[in-house]
């Protein structure tokens, strides 16, 4: 067994349908198992999920006993050389693990792996590739100088700016919505620390392998989408504490025999808490007075039969949205791709187009991740796989997820 890919779900079954969808297939070329862990959802997951996936592992917990328990529970039974955590609202391309798995055995010192990310809009996401807390670090991105100079190795330490998106490095720290492990890694550390009930043990577990003589790396030659907030709320409330709490912990589990610097940054951890909170307010005060309705202009990119396969879901969208029409399949795999895409982007203009749903079939799911990064930022793209009877996707930023579904 070459692969364990380890997904902990809590309340988001139709992402973890896309998810699984997707892992599937990048699993085929290799020996690989997927095991998922359910948190004590309360959406129908086990009856909505067990009977459409029957080759995946699933254990399903009576009480939620957060995110690094519920990935370590399974960690005796996992038979993979290597380990993936990955989170339940992601998309992985077909040749992702393939790619990976090869990192590994051309780097023997490597104890972990993270990938280039994405969110559903096409957007790298700097989390991908980050330092560990540091005051500076805080304090650099809190003023905004991070922003300001995003290239820079001292002020955009917090998310490594100084190093490119699109060159492999080895970094400090992971993101656990994809972090690839070897065993070697997972004996050395014995997985997540799972004092930190949620957000934190990615850090720390980076921190624990660099510890050990392994190398973190920060893997650019595949990436994915990851939804960003859809497994939990990251604008809420109870993010802003579990979050600023799980920097607090891994600072005093780390740094407590650095005085001043714990210090320092204990007190730069309890300013950014009381920033946050007053983000929050705003944010939730904003969408109140500012709450818009699920409507506009679709258009869907795939063959005549995926599009009338999407219109007999979408038909069942409320409030009803308004269908422009189809966008034939862009091929990416030769010179044809600047016409073609151009083509779409003038449709897109032209009918005032806000939601956009790729279908996955002709065009893989690597294609889609491709095409992502041609299409406008400012609209809402959704993803239907080939066996599904859900389309999902993200709303604006911030917004509640978009889901059309028979089921």
């Amino acid at each position: 067994m070459q692969l364990s890919v380890i997904i902990v779900n809590y309340n988001v079954k139709y992402f973890l349908e896309l998810c699984l969808h997707s892992v599937l297939k990048a699993c085929k070329p290799i020996q690989a198992e997927i095991i998922v862990v359910d948190n004590f959802s309360n959406d129908g997951s086990k009856e909505y999920l067990e009977q459409k996936f029957q080759s995946v592992i699933f254990k399903w917990n009576t009480q939620n006993v957060g995110f690094a328990k519920a990935n370590n529970s399974v960690l005796p039974e996992a038979k993979g050389e290597y380990i993936l955590f990955l989170n339940p609202d992601t998309i992985v391309p077909e040749n992702c693990f393939t790619k990976c798995l090869h990192f590994f055995a051309t780097h023997a010192t490597c104890g972990a792996l993270g990938v280039q990310m994405i969110d559903a809009h096409g957007r790298f996401l700097k989390e991908s590739k980050r330092s560990f807390p540091s005051a500076s670090a805080s304090l650099f991105k809190l003023t905004g100088l991070a922003w300001l100079f995003p290239s820079s190795k001292i002020f955009a330490k917090y998310y490594a700016g100084n190093l490119p998106a699109d060159t492999t490095n080895k970094v400090d720290a992971l993101a656990g919505a994809f972090m690839m492990l070897s065993k070697d890694a997972i004996n050395k550390t014995n997985g997540f620390d799972e004092t930190f009930f949620m957000y934190g043990e990615d850090i720390d577990l980076s921190y624990r392998i660099k510890q050990a003589g392994l190398d973190n790396y920060y893997f650019a030659d595949t990436s994915i989408i990851h939804f960003k907030g859809e497994s939990t709320q990251k604008q809420s409330a109870s993010y802003v504490t579990h979050f600023y709490g799980a920097m607090k912990l891994f600072v005093q589990k780390h740094y407590a025999n650095k005085k001043m610097l714990s210090f320092f940054m204990l007190q730069a951890i309890a300013f950014s808490s009381i920033m946050a909170r007053i983000k929050h307010t705003i944010i939730y005060n904003f969408k109140k007075g500012n709450h818009t309705s699920d409507t506009g202009t679709l258009a869907v990119v795939g063959t005549d039969e995926e599009f009338n396969r999407a219109l007999s879901i979408i038909k069942f969208a409320q409030p009803a949205v308004t269908i422009a029409g189809r966008i034939a399949p862009i091929d990416i795999s030769n010179d044809k791709l600047a016409p073609s895409m151009q083509n779409a982007l003038m449709l897109i203009k032209k009918n005032k187009i806000n939601k956009v749903v790729f279908c996955e079939d002709v065009l893989s799911f690597e294609a889609i991740i491709q095409l992502l990064r041609f299409f406008p930022k400012n609209i809402s793209y959704l993803f239907f796989a080939k066996n599904s009877q859900t389309i999902i996707g993200s709303g604006d930023a911030g917004g509640k997820a978009i889901i059309y579904s028979k089921a």
